[in-house]
């Protein structure tokens, strides 16, 4: 391999993903930093660090000169560049070739034809493969929105030319909606592509996405190294990815696959690419193609054993295919879930904040840079970590991913780790009835936790702790001890800010280990607890369960089936202000990037006062209530902090 020295132009799991494939191969690494990740584990994880600029990504991980200096410092003779960010840009790698550097990707010719969806879309016509009618957005008005009627149709789908991940997209239901969706999803594609070019397509709410993993070496010699299914998604990113795809037609899967070839063989493809496809019974048609390494591309190493990223290392090095399309196989079934700082229960609202603990489970592979201690902020995309399991079959990998997903927790920080556990054990994921918009029409079915078993087992564990303890208890002068073989013991605990009154209950000598807590909701048994390595260890209706549990002060954490719980001590309960209805702040971290209304304009509930960006997206702010504008907190461009009142409200008479 003629690289000795690589950079990783990234940040978090996939630098941490490529570092570990590179230090494998003997190459010498260098990680790059901005300010919000000087402490991270991606820098230390590398040989060598260098800082490229402030935490903002248009002036460090967009920053396409810092990258190349950071390359020239250390003496970098490739550069890789991950997912995301600049991994799609081909003034990226023109750059890095015209400073002779080797970019780890396609070239810049292909990925700038490949990675604008519109040209994309005319290379897929090229070579027979059905695309979904669409039109360019070259104006505004009546006159777009006519063209699309007539050779769109609607529901219609905005979409962003560059990049992908879901940004840029917008579904629109009819004419009225089509200038505010173009708007809104050009800030947000220029703000996460530095491209806010836009088209129009038919939208197609009922069917699957497939999608095909190619390789070639540059000279026309390409590979498929089979397909994955990406169908549950959510506003069109994707939260759960399988291979192989789960599809109810082989004609589809053989359309995708041949469909993939000869695209990729049509621009010469070098490296990693990933080809798009809509599937509706055995049609399939082309969606776009990823010139780059996916989220996903773990759910392909699963199945045939490849390291990807090795793949392209080697090929970027000057090496060509070296194996044939026989010799490429899938075996089992592989099911990746992803892990986002995000609040299920509140409109999937981007999270930040310390996590003060965090614990992967080791019986499926972990691709995450959170650790304990680690801070979230509202810089970059909210995903901290992903599982993949994989099992003989679909429902052997989908039964992993589900205990893997029981012995994860993380606390201190909201994710959606206990939504994802909801998900991925229901009936209809089971028997894998899903399309792209399923998770969409049903996402309120695995939204919400149930406290019953956590709070009986945050109550056990403050007994237990008591009784296993010598000295005083840090809970309370009590100490909640048992006082006798059969005395209950009462404590409250507060849940969702309702106070629960519990009361606990042990068994005779004739039923040692016995316990019964009354006042969840119902009466829990449970039997042979024990408190060990921060575990609350214990059997529930005659199942051995282990919950992960944490006493901080005022208050015990404790994680069960991915949902991490916060169970307050004492007697105050939790109360809103009635003051707090005429507010509207900022729910997260974030840049404020429009203003609809000004002081003395009346707003009726679900008025759009303005628009906070973070984390890549675009949160719309909204009224709740009939009221006057009293008092607009900031302007546009204003960055802000979580709880920062950003628009003040009277109420009014209906």
């Amino acid at each position: 391999m003629a690289i000795d020295t690589l950079l990783v132009a990234n940040r978090g799991e996939v630098a941490l993903r490529v570092l570990r494939t590179a230090r494998r191969l003997g190459l010498r690494t260098v990680a790059v930093y901005s300010d919000a990740d000087r402490e991270a584990p991606h820098v230390a994880a590398a040989d060598r660090a260098v800082r490229i600029g402030p935490a903002a990504a248009a002036e460090s991980y967009l920053s396409i000169d810092a990258m190349l200096r950071a390359a020239h410092r250390e003496g970098a003779g490739a550069v890789h560049p991950g997912y995301g960010f600049l991994a799609e840009s081909a003034a990226f790698a023109q750059a890095c070739e015209s400073a002779g550097l080797v970019f780890v990707g396609p070239t810049p010719a292909v990925i700038e034809l490949m990675g604008r969806k519109d040209q994309a879309r005319q290379v897929a016509a090229e070579v027979g493969a059905a695309v979904v009618p669409a039109v360019q957005v070259d104006g505004e008005g009546a006159a777009l929105a006519d063209r699309v009627r007539d050779e769109v149709g609607f529901p219609a789908l905005v979409k962003a030319v560059a990049g992908g991940g879901g940004k840029g997209m917008r579904v629109v239901a009819g004419p009225d909606e089509l200038q505010a969706a173009l708007a809104s999803a050009g800030r947000e594609a220029l703000a996460a592509f530095g491209d806010a070019s836009l088209f129009v397509e038919r939208y197609l709410p009922i069917c699957r996405h497939l999608e095909v993993q190619i390789v070639g070496d540059g000279t026309g010699r390409v590979l498929h190294l089979f397909d994955r299914d990406c169908s549950v998604q959510r506003r069109h990113q994707k939260v759960v990815e399988e291979g192989p795809a789960s599809v109810n037609s082989e004609l589809a899967r053989a359309k995708a696959l041949d469909a993939s070839l000869r695209i990729a063989a049509h621009v010469c493809y070098r490296s990693l690419g990933t080809v798009e496809f809509l599937a509706v019974g055995d049609e399939v048609f082309f969606l776009e193609m990823n010139t780059r390494i996916q989220v996903e591309h773990a759910v392909t190493e699963a199945v045939t054993g490849l390291d990807l990223v090795e793949l392209q290392l080697r090929l970027a090095g000057g090496e060509k295919l070296w194996l044939t399309q026989d010799e490429v196989t899938a075996e089992g079934h592989a099911i990746e879930a992803r892990i986002y700082a995000e609040d299920p229960e509140h409109g999937f609202l981007p999270q930040a904040g310390r996590a003060t603990l965090v614990r992967w489970p080791s019986s499926v592979r972990v691709d995450s840079a959170l650790e304990t201690g680690q801070e979230v902020g509202a810089w970059y995309d909210p995903m901290v970590g992903k599982l993949i399991a994989h099992g003989t079959s679909r429902e052997a990998a989908r039964l992993r991913l589900v205990d893997a997903l029981d012995n994860t927790a993380i606390f201190g920080l909201t994710t959606n780790l206990g939504f994802l556990r909801r998900l991925v054990s229901s009936e209809r994921f089971a028997r894998a009835e899903i399309g792209t918009s399923w998770l969409d029409e049903h996402a309120t079915e695995f939204g919400t936790a149930d406290w019953r078993i956590p709070i009986a087992a945050a109550a056990l564990y403050l007994v237990e702790h008591a009784r296993q303890r010598s000295g005083p208890d840090p809970f309370g002068p009590d100490g909640w001890r048992l006082g006798g073989p059969s005395a209950p013991t009462r404590l409250a605990l507060i849940a969702g800010g309702e106070r629960k009154e519990l009361v606990i209950h042990r068994g005779s000598d004739d039923e040692a280990g016995s316990v019964v807590i009354e006042g969840t909701g119902g009466v829990v048994e449970v039997r042979g607890a024990r408190v060990e390595g921060g575990q609350l260890i214990a059997e529930f209706d005659g199942a051995l369960e282990r919950f992960p549990v944490v006493a901080v002060p005022g208050a015990v954490l404790v994680a069960h089936r991915g949902t991490s719980y916060r169970f307050e001590l004492g007697e105050a309960e939790a109360r809103r202000s009635a003051s707090e209805d005429d507010l509207v702040v900022a729910p997260l971290p974030g840049t404020l990037v429009a203003v609809s209304v000004t002081p003395g304009d009346s707003v009726r509930p679900g008025d759009v006062l303005g628009v906070l960006e973070s984390m890549k997206m675009e949160y719309p702010l909204k009224a709740h209530l009939v009221a006057r504008v009293e008092r607009v907190g900031f302007g546009v461009g204003s960055r802000v902090e979580r709880g920062d009142v950003l628009f003040e409200l009277a109420a009014e008479g209906e």
